[in-house]
């Protein structure tokens, strides 16, 4: 699904899905796991499958936006995808798979925002969390999810000043993000666009925002307990 007809998808569902209003019900932001690369520079081993205190990549990452508060979490598969649902407990997910996943992130954004939007539980916010940065735990994920205020919200944490994961958008923004979500760009195109929108959290006291990209990397995944 290209930025184009995931716009369209998101404008259908706005008049398709029953509206409520915030006086009706608590906001419900929700998790989003990107967790469809193929791990190219390290050797095609899928990154949601590599193996974190014990357990898959992508399992601690549900992990940690549950722990944060998200009872509704989406999850974003693209390499190896079979093996990752046989391998990993995602019970109680909906779990989106993206077809197109080698064509980078911006692609998965796109496929769990869609999926996102589609919710019948209707969710006001995602809180995107990426499945290679172990090193951001829920008291971080926490504090970006404390900061949704409307559907407009923007947020992200920062880290000594640079804005990284994980990052609140409001439904309010799906539509935009998707349209200009291509390759490995994710939101950025979209994020510099409305800078001085995004309230930044700081989170460089609780949460270390490094990815699992190399070989030497994986020396900060951690062994069982």
């Amino acid at each position: 699904m290209d930025g184009i007809q995931a716009t369209v998808s998101f404008r259908l569902m706005r008049y398709a899905l029953p509206m409520t209003t915030a006086h009706d019900r608590n906001p419900v932001v929700a998790g989003l796991v990107l967790a469809a690369g193929g791990g190219r520079r390290l050797g095609g081993r899928p990154k949601a499958l590599l193996s974190h205190r014990g357990r898959p990549l992508v399992e601690y990452a549900v992990g940690v936006l549950r722990a944060a508060g998200c009872e509704v979490v989406h999850v974003v598969l693209g390499a190896s995808a079979g093996a990752v649902r046989e391998r990993a407990d995602l019970a109680g997910c909906v779990l989106v798979e993206n077809p197109d996943w080698a064509e980078g992130m911006g692609s998965s954004l796109r496929a769990g925002l869609v999926s996102l939007a589609a919710d019948p539980r209707g969710v006001d916010a995602a809180l995107v969390l990426l499945v290679d940065q172990p090193g951001i735990g829920a008291e971080a994920v926490a504090r970006v999810r404390a900061a949704y205020g409307s559907r407009d919200s923007l947020a992200a944490a920062s880290y000594g000043g640079e804005r990284g994961h994980p990052v609140l958008f409001g439904a309010g923004h799906w539509a935009g993000i998707a349209e200009t979500a291509v390759g490995d760009r994710g939101a950025r195109d979209y994020l510099a666009a409305h800078w001085d929108a995004i309230t930044p959290v700081d989170c460089s006291d609780v949460a270390e925002p490094y990815d699992i990209d190399t070989e030497a990397d994986l020396a900060h995944l951690e062994g069982p307990a």
